[in-house]
């Protein structure tokens, strides 16, 4: 019989094995921002795992890519769900699915890239076809936001796709006071128009269109809108609206109904801020969430694609959480996802993560790479490896069911209508001219080949881990 020390030098060892194998992996040297200094990250990658890691599975998918191996029950839809502590999706014939997209597959507008286009493919119907095949060749198996899902879906074999529908900014167009900001759209004092009489009217006229799509199983779900600005300080600021604004109205009558009727600004306090916060939240969420499941009770309802720092916000995923299926989350500024932020978000919104945009850009594909928010890097080998580095993170969280890679092609330069954070950059998997970035796609492939089999080896490793705990001996 072992002695307890034995016991303990094994869990020990264990421990730090893992520990090991976490932060194991090349250097790679990256940045921020453009005018940073390089820093080296420590990057793992398939290499660093143990040869068990990505054969422990057969590979055998169903034709939306779930795991034929692991089937459960089937609606014949998406839906999400907890199995011993790790959640899922499920696809429409029951099998377990972890997503894996790429946004913006689309025929890119730049004047380059239509040209491309016609000498590449010579028709519409052809792009179609070929990028179908080509995504699923190199393990993908879904289109995040803004990719073109009516042509797409008409593919042979299609993908899972997503589609973003943009309540609160399509309303705001209509209503006047948005503006373009770079990556996302601008309200007046970062103030979203949730208490807007009209704003849930517009809501149930916009989701009627969803009816024609409720019953296609290669729909995932629906994104609302995009990295809108759930603010802490949005009491001041709706205060500080117009007196005749509703969210004006409906912040006086919030403060005083808090402090009484001599209710002053200089009275607000760090838990009304986070009350408020909420309110607004649960109040966007609420109305939407009942306009999409009137016309499509089927799909999943994915959220807002939460970024910057309503992260670190953990009122704002609670008040979220009843009305969303699954929490997307565009997660920048990390080089390794933060196991604890990921189990967090899920946590307080008691719902699974989907990480809909991240992404590097690298200094050899001769764009400036002056817009976006993903980290800097120096080659494609380098993008290839954070995308193993980042992907194996999010696998081995319990909380993620997928993730969208931001995207499918280059900025065009030459596209000066483009979105001030979508031009000169190297954010996609294929150039303006549509042909690949080899070392890139090459590190892709065998990840998205083996994300079944690397989840299970994370969920033994973890328990064997677990097995080991002090209060287990």
């Amino acid at each position: 019989m072992k002695s307890k020390h034995m016991k303990v030098s094994a869990l020990i060892i264990g421990l730090s094995l893992l520990a090991a194998t976490s932060a194991l992996g090349e250097q790679v040297f990256a940045k921020a921002e453009l005018k940073d200094e390089w820093k080296p990250f420590s990057t793992r990658t398939l290499s660093e795992l143990p040869a068990d890691a990505t054969n422990r599975q057969a590979a055998g998918l169903s034709q939306f890519g779930g795991l034929l191996a692991h089937k459960v029950q089937a609606t014949g839809f998406f839906y999400a769900t907890n199995l011993t502590g790790r959640w899922w999706l499920v696809d429409p014939e029951g099998c377990l699915f972890i997503e894996k997209g790429v946004t913006d597959v689309t025929m890119p507008h730049g004047p380059t890239s239509q040209a491309a286009l016609a000498e590449k493919y010579g028709s519409s119907s052809n792009w179609v076809a070929q990028t179908t095949t080509y995504l699923r060749t190199l393990g993908f198996n879904g289109l995040g936001a803004w990719s073109d899902f009516t042509d797409l879906r008409q593919a042979p074999q299609p993908l899972v796709y997503t589609r973003i529908l943009n309540f609160m900014s399509g309303y705001g167009e209509k209503r006047g006071g948005t503006y373009q900001q770079p990556g996302h759209t601008g309200y007046p004092n970062d103030c979203i128009f949730v208490f807007d009489p009209g704003f849930e009217t517009y809501c149930d006229q916009h989701a009627q269109q969803l009816a024609t799509v409720k019953d296609d199983p290669w729909l995932l779900g629906y994104f609302s809108d995009n990295e809108m600005p759930f603010r802490r300080e949005a009491l001041k600021n709706y205060l500080h609206l117009p007196e005749s604004d509703p969210g004006h109205v409906a912040a006086v009558q919030w403060l005083q109904a808090r402090h009484g009727a001599q209710a002053t600004e200089a009275m607000i306090t760090p838990p009304d801020e986070q009350e408020f916060l909420a309110l607004v939240t649960a109040r966007y969420f609420r109305i939407v969430n009942t306009a999409i499941k009137k016309y499509d009770p089927h799909h999943l309802y994915l959220g807002s694609r939460f970024n910057g720092r309503v992260l670190n916000y953990s009122e704002v995923f609670r008040a979220a959480g009843p009305y969303l299926d699954v929490v997307a989350v565009n997660y920048y500024r990390a080089w390794t996802p933060s196991l604890e932020s990921l189990a967090h978000w899920a946590h307080e919104a008691g719902k699974p993560v989907m990480i809909t945009e991240w992404y590097a850009k690298a200094m050899d594909a001769g764009l400036a790479n002056t817009g976006g928010a993903g980290w800097v890097v120096k080659t494609q080998k380098d993008r290839g490896l954070f995308y193993q580095n980042f992907t194996l993170g999010l696998l081995e969280s319990k909380s993620c069911v997928g993730w969208d890679w931001f995207k499918y092609a280059d900025n065009d330069p030459a596209n000066t209508k483009a979105d001030p954070s979508n031009r000169d950059a190297n954010k996609g998997i294929v150039n303006v001219l549509y042909q690949p970035y080899q070392p890139l796609v090459d590190a892709m492939k065998p990840l998205n080949d083996q994300v079944y089999s690397l989840v299970d080896y994370f969920d033994k490793t973890h328990s064997q881990t677990a097995d080991r705990q002090p209060g287990s001996l």
